[in-house]
């Protein structure tokens, strides 16, 4: 009897294609195969579509691989050739910066968009009806007069980092010149004011969305609420459907208009036969309505297939009017020149506080790391990520070594322009560097901290660099103890050579700062260029 129901089993699944497969939704076409990983180089902010790809990797049988980085990085990597080493595909936020590059077209395949949201404002709503702004949409002009005013306040990711930053720069500088034309480098000048008024309402920077959201929470948390976001419309539907806001954020879609991301997932040239059928796998999947629809639910991401079926919840906005989309500086150089002018001539100017680590271990190769980490802000880093990581116009540097016991403070005043003199000036101090002694972490820290003061006008950050334990000075429990005392400033620890980990991490989350970890060989450069996004 057993034997005949099992073989009754069988032909029951046969008939009815019984399989633990996923199976494609009413209407839609039977999955495409493939068949091993798709290796993407992606934007942090997709990792929210992991669920997604879990279930694409179902479906197709291929795994897709995201590995993350930042705007800047990310297309460096392609225009050099890099990327075609390691990656089939990228899949960035957009791929309209690298596409103004001469060498792109020549590194890139078939490029799918896959969702699209616009970057905008998103404002605590007790701000928005202050401002007047429930009723009515302003213009990015009417947004940067209120800011300039300090009516309200906000945070947003740094553009030569983060490309919901970089869209949001191009976005506002687009609706101020107001010539409906793609921007060009010679009316950066003439909107310098009324763009510098813009940038004095921010007072929260980061080098990601997500490590932005963290920072928005945090100075909640903390008593000292900031009252908005300007980031990716999903970024900020997410946060209010997340529960963590104690007010939520009305999002403002300016009425000139916004930059939308579109998240092409890009082919590049020279990918196997093998990952071009992986890919086509993946996009279709992607694609499908059902698909969409799904990423839409879970990530707050807009369609990017026109299907009637696909309409956009009540969270989604505009309420009345349409969504214009503001034009794409159509130059290199125009692009390139808005980037280097936020860092010199529009933000909130920097102090930035390094506490360099110069015990007897970091003698040798470990000293000329650092020395070549900290010459290359200086300018001497050629490369594309090294010159939007440069230190800043109107910037102030502070090295502070440190062994046995802290050193001598020694701070450099960078003018907004002819700064190269200043430069040279850091360069040579850095190269007179020595290291002998112990390892005082923890007094050079607070010796730092008496330094930072209260940040005034300025985004002010330490950056810790050590590659060893404490062995002189105070402990971490007793930086722990005064930490309630000390000013609100984000300390940036990077891990070099046997650095404590889990101290290092603890400063880091103590102080509302992160780790980077510069322990691979060669790492210390490109951790020292990471950080400066979040400066």
């Amino acid at each position: 009897m057993r034997k005949l129901l099992i073989v009754a089993l069988a032909a029951t699944c046969a008939l009815t294609a019984c399989t633990d497969e996923p199976q494609a939704a009413k209407g839609e076409p039977p999955f495409l195969k493939g068949d091993g990983t798709l290796r993407v180089l992606a934007g942090s902010e997709l990792a929210d579509l992991q669920p997604i790809l879990d279930d694409a990797a179902r479906a197709t049988g291929v795994t897709v691989k995201l590995t993350a980085t930042g705007t800047l990085d990310g297309v460096e990597s392609v225009v050099n050739g890099g990327a075609a080493k390691q990656y089939d595909a990228t899949w960035f936020a957009s791929n309209r910066y690298l596409q103004l590059h001469p060498d792109a077209a020549n590194r890139t395949g078939t490029a799918t968009k896959i969702a699209t949201s616009p970057v905008v404002l998103g404002l605590r709503r007790s701000v928005a009806q202050q401002l007047g702004w429930l009723e009515t949409r302003p213009t990015w002009s009417e947004i940067a007069v209120a800011a300039g005013d300090r009516r309200f306040t906000y945070g947003m990711t740094n553009p030569a980092g983060s490309n919901s930053g970089f869209a949001a720069l191009v976005g506002v500088a687009a609706a101020i010149a107001g010539t409906g034309a793609a921007l060009t480098a010679d009316q950066i000048g003439p909107i310098t004011p009324r763009l510098r008024a813009f940038f004095a309402g921010q007072s929260l920077t980061a080098g990601s969305s997500g490590w932005l959201m963290d920072a928005y929470l945090r100075a909640a948390a903390e008593g000292r609420p900031v009252d908005g976001l300007v980031n990716y419309e999903s970024v900020i539907l997410s946060l209010n459907a997340s529960g963590r806001l104690a007010e939520p954020l009305t999002v403002i879609y300016p009425a000139d208009g916004v930059v939308t991301a579109d998240y092409p997932l890009t082919l590049l040239t020279g990918a196997s036969e093998q990952a071009r059928t992986n890919y086509a796998a993946v996009a279709d999947y992607l694609r499908r309505p059902s698909v969409q629809r799904a990423i839409m639910t879970r990530t707050w991401r807009r369609p990017a297939v026109p299907d009637p079926s696909l309409t956009l919840t009540a969270e989604f906005g505009p309420k009345s009017g349409n969504l214009p989309e503001l034009p794409f500086p159509g130059r290199l150089d125009a692009a390139d020149a808005l980037i280097g002018a936020f860092g010199d001539s529009l933000r909130r100017p920097a102090r930035t506080i390094y506490v360099l680590d110069l015990s007897g271990s970091m003698k040798g190769e470990r000293l000329q790391g650092l020395k070549t980490a900290l010459t290359g802000l200086t300018g001497a880093d050629a490369s594309l990520s090294g010159q939007f990581s440069r230190f800043n116009g109107r910037e102030q540097v502070v090295l502070l070594p440190f062994s046995t016991r802290p050193g001598t403070a020694t701070t450099f005043e960078l003018p907004e322009t002819g700064f190269d003199p200043v430069l040279t000036q850091i360069r040579g101090h850095v190269d007179k560097l020595k290291a002998e002694g112990d390892t005082a972490i923890y007094d050079a820290l607070l010796a730092a901290y008496a330094l930072a003061g209260s940040g005034g006008d300025r985004f002010t950050s330490i950056v810790l660099l050590t590659d060893g334990e404490r062995t002189a000075g105070a402990d971490l429990a007793a930086f722990r103890a005064k930490v309630p005392q000390l000013p609100k400033v984000p300390v940036f620890t990077v891990l070099f050579g046997e650095s404590n980990t889990g101290e290092m991490t603890e400063v880091a989350t103590l102080t509302g700062g992160r780790t980077f970890d510069a322990r691979a060989g060669g790492a210390l450069p490109a951790a020292f260029k990471e950080i400066r996004g979040y400066q």
